[in-house]
């Protein structure tokens, strides 16, 4: 099976974001230096914590906001793959489309999102330190 192990909320304003999130729910959030973009990692509990949950990021909306009441509008979630270019083939064979093609993570991962057939967004996230 593949989990889900990641999760990035879109800000217009990240700083004021990360306010929020870390006032509201008591999360740590850092901004990641050294990143190839600007980016937020967010830390939901510590480090040794044995609860369920998954950890975040949080990055700049690329686009417009959505209306208020539209429902859902920015929280992706991505998947922990064994194999991407077999699970994107998956992906687009089901009727998937490529949201943003894989890249590197250097030193960490490949990484890529997609479109499902309702058109919401998610990532696939295949570990890989040579990736570069």
């Amino acid at each position: 099976m593949n989990r889900p192990i990641h999760f990035e909320i879109q800000a217009v304003d990240p700083e004021r974001a990360a306010q929020f999130y870390t006032g509201v729910f008591g999360w740590d959030i850092q901004k990641w230096e050294g990143g190839m973009m600007e980016y937020w990692m967010i830390m939901t509990a510590p480090k040794e914590s044995t609860e369920a949950g998954i950890n975040g990021g949080l990055l700049r909306r690329p686009a417009e906001t959505p209306p208020q009441q539209c429902g859902a509008n920015a929280a992706v979630i991505t998947m922990l793959v064994e194999n991407y270019d077999e699970c994107a083939e998956k992906i687009t064979k089901a009727g998937g489309v490529v949201a943003m093609p894989k890249f590197a993570l250097p030193g960490m991962a490949w990484q890529g999102y997609f479109l499902d057939t309702e058109g919401n967004t998610f990532g696939i996230h295949q570990a890989d330190v040579n990736a570069k």
